[in-house]
């Protein structure tokens, strides 16, 4: 089973991008964040025409998370616990026995500000609800644009960002605060090389330069490990006409532990 999340920036405009690399890429479950989209504007036609089945919870402009999956969605959850917040970053559903959980965590704007302890504010709560949803489904994937670089060796260039906003040591430590519930950065399980990286500022050329930084992360709990039989990166979207900034990150489960 092939599972996927992508920072799609726009899917009104990167529908064609999506339509392409699931025909090219044929996750079974895709996680999409930034969709942009009101849930009344939603593509759904579109993404069933594709073979998916799909949830979503949408807001115009900004934000907005969907699940797509062969297998229907079942006990959807798009809020988080004891949260009251009215931006659409979390997105939760059972698919095929897996619980999927789509995040699309706050980008916190610099080291600091307003924003910045919103970000952590929210973390603790969505850290919280996990510890919930991993007592009640051992079988769990966590996924989306983390907007957090988890090393230094996901930085392509450590010292420039040091404890500046997505490389900040209160962001690591919250996302280990998420880890320490007992999930893995399924990326980590098959590939130890630094100058992996899922996003490239549109900015200076970066995605030429290859100045990226490794923030879609795809968390798979212990009882997933051992299946964890493959995982990548598709940066071959970065390359396509007006692409999102963000690439596919995505993991391969096998059937069983054997």
């Amino acid at each position: 089973m092939k599972i996927a999340s992508w920072n799609v920036n726009s899917l009104k405009v990167r529908l064609p991008h999506l339509q392409q690399w699931c025909a090219d890429a044929a996750p079974d479950i895709l996680a999409l964040q930034e969709t942009k989209s009101e849930d009344g504007a939603f593509p759904l036609p579109a993404i069933q025409a594709l073979g998916y089945h799909c949830v979503f919870s949408g807001q115009r402009t900004y934000n907005g998370v969907a699940i797509l999956a062969r297998e229907a969605p079942t006990d959807v959850v798009t809020d988080v616990a004891g949260l009251d917040d009215p931006q659409r970053r979390f997105l939760a559903a059972t698919v095929g026995g897996l619980r999927i959980v789509n995040l699309y965590v706050v980008n916190g704007q610099s080291v600091g500000s307003e924003k910045y302890a919103y970000k952590l504010r929210w973390l603790d709560a969505v850290t919280a609800q996990l510890r919930e949803e991993l007592a009640r489904h051992p079988e769990l994937v966590v996924l989306g644009d983390f907007n957090i670089a988890p090393e230094d060796r996901d930085v392509h260039d450590p010292e420039a960002w040091r404890e500046q906003i997505l490389c900040s040591t209160p962001e690591r430590e919250a996302l280990r605060a998420m880890l320490d519930l007992g999930l893995h950065d399924s990326f980590r399980l098959h590939n130890d090389e630094p100058g992996q990286y899922s996003w490239w500022d549109y900015r200076q050329a970066a995605f030429r330069r290859d100045l990226g930084l490794r923030i879609d992360l795809v968390l798979v709990s212990e009882s997933l490990k051992a299946r964890v039989a493959d995982v990548g990166i598709d940066r071959v979207t970065r390359t396509w006409e007006r692409p999102s900034d963000h690439a596919p990150a995505w993991v391969r489960l096998s059937d069983t532990t054997s």
